[in-house]
């Protein structure tokens, strides 16, 4: 369809528009040939495709000169043309920065450091594959840190990625796209990435290359007609990790042995099935503690650690909006007597810091004790240290061992499956713990420890033949 033998004017064939039905959508790639070297694009409507495919016709007809690298005439060369996938995953991480949390900052930090060192042009490796991570997660996918230089020691990294990121047009090719993916499935050591993580990361990889459809790089995200299986993943509870009431007790009575000051804090993942950072976040204002009774707790938000590197404050944690709320949304939970008592009593021994906050950090480095006011919320890194403890003093040790009761959040997991086995209703359930109903039962709907021996009974006492 054009002159031969010069490279300016390579040989053109034009192949038909196939159509491909996948899971998120009919899609329309019109496949062509110049100079051997074959080219597709991809389109999410039988017109766009038509429409491109028509100009190829005409420009080929008008004996136009060609690319063998791009396929197009100088006229139809993509806009995206010079621009690799690191400066486009920076632009993209800038669009994001304002409206993303502290933590989806940082997941999406983490999945574009695994897509973008292996995204290279063919051949190429980095000298210092660990130090060239370190610089792509700490300043180049975070806005705020490229604000200032870059720090010395990636420096050379940098600009070694710099030169050697792969066009953002390579993403159109499935070879490419598919070695993202394998990257974004394993851990660096190379085995297989938990199934939540792969699917997290491969979301950040959609949007990315969305956010190229949006700023018209891209027809249509090229990933969307990736053959590409979910892994499996469960959301059932494992019913393994909730404890009985007894078991829960006496977790509660270790805690207070190894520091009584956040006896409370657990209390109110067990009883009131509190997430922690809804906890962290608990004010004196927020609660209507009653001499005696049910009392009740008022959740206006949660408070995420996620490093200062991520935060807006600069500080280590932030304060969020309660999960699948807006900002100025709150949820009312009812506080049982036992739960009441303890906040009283809690509030009696230790007071309150800053702003009025429940729990706080009171002890620094090596233990030693803080002087009040305490103005820092009470530290992840000291709950868990503290549960850890508290379990392997309770718990047998085959009990240690399991999953039982393995993490602080599982005391939450254990009061909502108590409150549905009492019969609550699940949508007053749902209503308590901030979830929908159909998460609830999915998730939540499960027997605590110890009541499949009473329903045996029961059935054994059903099946008793007649006297």
């Amino acid at each position: 369809m054009s002159p031969q033998g010069d490279s300016e004017f390579p040989d053109i064939r034009i192949q038909g528009i196939r159509k491909y039905r996948g899971a998120r959508g009919v899609t329309y790639t019109v496949r062509w040939v110049v100079g051997g070297s074959p080219h597709q694009r991809t389109f999410s409507t039988f017109k766009l495709a038509e429409a491109f495919r028509s100009k190829l016709h005409i420009a080929a007809g008008a004996g136009a000169a060609f690319s063998v690298d791009t396929g197009l005439q100088k006229a139809l060369v993509a806009p995206s043309a010079g621009i690799t996938w690191y400066s486009h995953a920076c632009e993209f991480i800038d669009h994001k920065w304002a409206h993303a949390s502290p933590r989806h900052r940082k997941a999406l930090a983490e999945a574009l450091t695994d897509l973008t060192v292996v995204l290279l042009e063919p051949g190429s490796r980095p000298r210092d594959l660990v130090a060239l991570r370190r610089v792509l997660f700490s300043w180049s996918f975070n806005s705020s840190a490229r604000t200032q230089e870059a720090p010395k020691e990636g420096e050379t990294a940098l600009r070694w990625v710099q030169g050697h990121s792969l066009p953002l047009e390579r993403l159109r090719e499935a070879r490419t796209l598919r070695t993202g993916l394998d990257a974004i499935s394993r851990k660096q050591d190379g085995s297989l990435a938990a199934a939540a993580t792969t699917q997290r990361k491969r979301s950040a990889f959609f949007s990315v290359l969305q956010f190229a459809v949006e700023l018209e790089y891209f027809e249509a995200n090229p990933l969307a007609k990736i053959s590409w299986k979910r892994p499996p993943t469960t959301h059932t509870l494992d019913r393994r990790v909730v404890v009985n009431i007894d078991q829960a007790h006496a977790l509660l009575a270790a805690v207070s042995d190894q520091m009584p000051a956040v006896e409370a804090f657990f209390a109110c993942l067990y009883f009131a099935g509190l997430r922690p950072a809804e906890a962290v976040n608990l004010r004196a204002a927020d609660c209507a503690l009653p001499e005696a009774g049910w009392g009740e707790l008022v959740l206006s938000g949660s408070y995420q650690i996620s490093g200062a590197a991520w935060t807006r404050s600069g500080e280590s944690g932030d304060e969020q909006a309660l999960k699948h709320r807006s900002a100025k949304d709150t949820r009312i939970v009812p506080a049982h007597p036992e739960l009441v008592r303890t906040l009283r009593r809690h509030i009696e021994q230790f007071g309150v810091g800053v702003q009025g906050r429940l729990f706080v950090t009171r002890t620094g480095k090596a233990g030693v004790p803080l002087s009040p006011p305490y103005s820092n919320p009470l530290s992840m890194g000291t709950a868990y240290r503290v549960w850890s403890r508290a379990r392997a003093a309770t718990l047998t040790p085959e009990q240690l061992a399991s999953p039982l009761a393995r993490r602080p959040y599982d005391l939450r997991h254990a009061c909502l499956s108590t409150w549905l086995n009492a019969g609550v209703p699940a949508t007053q359930v749902a209503e308590w713990a901030g979830h929908s109903v159909n998460v609830l039962l999915k998730v939540y709907a499960k027997c605590i420890d110890g009541q499949d021996e009473a329903a045996k009974q029961r059935i054994e006492q059903a099946l008793k033949p007649l006297e």
